[in-house]
């Protein structure tokens, strides 16, 4: 029983002791995300890195610099930054990991606001990565400062990473990161990335994703005689009905058993990323006319989502047997296909221990149970995964996931503050703390 008390006065402390941080929380988020970490092409990498290593040096984190030579996008124009910032506890212990990724998408058109603004309008605060994720970052370092106000002898440590270039698949930030052991087993035991899938929300994992280029071959000839060619666009067209005839209503058949979210998610899904063929598209201003000519080449861009009962080597036969029947029925149809980046599903286990430690946490913030959810869209639960061999890893943060990459994009002033509650109780928790409150 007295157990029991101290730690419901522990979780009230740390609760009271983030509110009492909320205007500080928005502020944080605000500065964040007037730095505009565009991607592509990258900028402002190494900026938001020193904005968060001169935020967390004060409370005793030491923060490492880490530059992803060689990844895709890197250049010495646009360097691909990541910062690691740890803090040690008194003592051994696990150690509680919270990544969030720094780059944004492009603005794009139809905002009523500043996108790099920051403006608080009736508790929301609105921005690009305002959701998608700086609204995020900024919880996971107040329940941070908030837990060492409350816990500061804890044993064990924290980490907070600011990762590039998850918008375009992570490879210059958490993947470099894990290939060089900064999410190994030994150095990080449990990982929370903070992203937007709701407060009541504990996100497993995601689907998998295979991009592919289906390129069709032709033979070039004069518009005016189109049967001395040979068009790979009509060669495209025949691939692009065997998708909507046969291809698409296969994947209606495929459902998962994992709480993909939404409910369209839950099946398998194929989207045609983009189309390119013929003459290339006329320089900006130029004002005369195309020359007659047929296309020899024609290519699209394949995203194809699947579910973790299908495996990869399945999910790419089927598209290389349909081409492959083409080339047989079709006369004169040639194709190449390529692979362009490919994720396997993940699911975590709802028994793992930042699932259970994060679980209870939402149950007292919030009073209700968490409900467990699978991303649609990959993120860098992957790398942490695959390459880093770390299975307990989960996605949970403040923020609607609907309103990523959306122009008026926002996040809930509540939301944040709650889901840095949680997050703060979930370090309690994982640290077992509550043995060693001040």
């Amino acid at each position: 029983m007295e157990t029991a008390r101290h730690s419901e006065a522990l979780e009230a402390r740390l609760m009271a002791e983030v509110a009492a941080r909320r205007e500080a929380l928005v502020e944080l988020a605000r500065a964040l995300i007037a730095i505009p970490t565009l991607n592509p092409p990258g900028r402002h990498y190494r900026d938001i890195c020193e904005f968060i290593a001169a935020r967390l040096e004060p409370s005793g984190f030491v923060c490492e610099f880490i530059r992803a030579e060689g990844a895709p996008g890197d250049s010495d124009r646009w360097p691909r930054w990541n910062i690691v910032a740890r803090r040690e506890g008194a003592g051994p212990g696990d150690c509680v990991h919270f990544n969030s990724h720094t780059d944004v998408v492009e603005v794009g058109h139809g905002w009523s606001v500043d996108p790099f603004g920051g403006e608080v309008i009736d508790g929301r605060l609105y921005g690009r990565g305002a959701a998608d994720m700086k609204g995020g970052l900024a919880a996971s370092i107040v329940a941070a400062e908030a837990f060492l106000a409350v816990c500061p002898d804890f044993a064990g440590a924290i980490e907070i990473s600011g990762t590039a270039d998850e918008e375009s698949g992570g490879y210059g930030g958490v993947a470099h990161l894990a290939e060089r052991g900064y999410f190994s087993p030994e150095r990080v035991q449990h990982v929370i990335i903070p992203e937007p899938l709701n407060k009541d929300r504990i996100c497993l994992g995601h689907r998998g994703v295979w991009w592919a280029e289906i390129e069709t071959k032709g033979r070039i000839a004069h518009g005016s005689m189109p049967f001395l060619g040979d068009s790979a666009i009509r060669h495209m067209g025949a691939v692009l009905h065997e998708i909507e005839t046969w291809l698409y209503p296969l994947l209606e058949t495929r459902h998962t058993a994992m709480p993909v979210v939404p409910e369209g998610a839950r099946r398998s899904t194929l989207n045609i990323n983009s189309i390119h063929g013929g003459e290339p598209e006329p320089e900006e201003g130029f004002t005369g006319f195309p020359a007659p000519c047929v296309a020899d080449r024609c290519r699209i861009v394949i995203d194809r989502r699947f579910l973790i009962e299908e495996s990869l080597s399945e999910v790419k036969h089927e598209v290389l047997s349909m081409l492959e029947r083409l080339a047989r029925e079709r006369p004169g149809f040639s194709f190449e296909l390529r692979d362009l980046h490919e994720v396997i599903p993940t699911m975590t286990d709802r028994d793992a221990p930042v699932v259970q430690g994060v679980a209870r946490a939402v149950q007292t913030v919030l009073g209700r149970a968490p409900e467990y959810v699978v991303s649609p869209g990959t993120y860098d639960q992957k790398h942490i995964d695959r390459i880093g061999r770390l299975k307990n890893c989960i996605a949970y943060g403040p923020g609607i996931l609907d309103l990523a990459h959306q122009p008026d994009e926002w996040v809930g002033v509540e939301d944040m503050v709650e889901a840095a509650q949680v997050m703060a109780l979930a370090l309690a928790d994982l640290l077992r703390a509550e043995r060693t409150p001040r």
